[in-house]
Parts: C-alpha cells; structure tokens; sequence
C-alpha cells in the first residue's frame, strides 16, 4: 500500500478503526483483482466507489436517509419515527450507526420538532434547497408574530 492510498482509505473510513479494516480489506481485493502492484489512491478510490463510499465518506446508507428527508419531506422537520419507517430501518440503527456521522460532518441538525437538513446536505446531494418559514424554527417553538408567543396566547393577559 502507499500512503496516498492508505490516506485515501483512511479519510473514508469515518474515523472508525472497524470500517478502515474493511475497507482495507476491500481495496486489498480489487487490488489482487486488478493485478495492481500496490494499494494506490486510484486503486483505494476505485475499490471505494464500487462499495458506494463517496469522497466524503458517505455510504449508499446514508445517502439514502439524507434523499429521503429531503425529497419526500423537504429537509424537515421530521420525527426520527418517520424516518425510521420510510427507510425500513429500526430507530435505533439510524439513531446509533446513521445518524452520529451525519450530525459531525454538519449534513442534519436534530431539533426538537425533528431531523432538519442542512443546506450542505442540499448541495452534497445536488438538489435545490427548499425555501423553509424562519419562524417555523423560534426558540422553543415561538414565532415571531407579535401576541402569539408561547404562552401568551391572544386574549391572555
């Protein structure tokens, strides 16, 4: 292996020792499949995008959750129960292995009305951003209406 390709592996691999073994694994056999003489970047970044590992580190998983947030509910915001229906997935899998390194690499916000899509999750994936109501995202729920805050209802006190 060269180090550009040891590197290539590694910026892949989420900063996980477990998922830079396997993909090391992988790249070691489209190497031998190849008759590549060495694990190079060309060779790491081939073996990586056969296994739908993109260059940020994104597997077909993740693209997956990030294309059906964002086509089917307009980035958010949407329940984790939702998602975890629409995707076939149990909540915990998604919450534990999907989500962490989504939040990281800044692709989703968690909020407490749901998932939220942020605009580099738009652009990673090439879909226009959809226009979203500021005020759908106040503090604790508020708007910026005036008489219409969170207990303050109009006609109270």
């Amino acid at each position: 292996m060269t180090p550009e390709g040891g590197n290539e592996i590694a910026r892949r691999a989420r900063g996980t020792p477990r998922i830079a073994g396997r993909l090391l694994r992988r790249g070691r056999d489209f190497a031998l499949v190849g008759k590549a003489p060495a694990i190079d970047r060309e060779v790491a970044d081939r073996a990586l995008l056969a296994l739908e590992v993109d260059a940020t580190g994104l597997d077909a998983m993740d693209r997956r959750y990030l294309t059906t947030v964002a086509v089917n509910y307009a980035g958010g915001p949407v329940g984790i129960e939702t998602i975890a229906a629409a995707l076939s997935e149990p909540r915990d899998a998604i919450e534990e292995i999907i989500e962490p390194f989504l939040i990281q690499r800044g692709f989703i916000q968690r909020t407490p009305r749901g998932r939220l899509l942020t605009a580099l999750a738009f652009r990673h994936l090439g879909l226009a951003e959809p226009r979203r109501d500021p005020a759908q995202f106040g503090l604790f729920g508020e708007t910026d209406e005036p008489g219409n805050r969170q207990g303050n209802e109009p006609g109270e006190g």
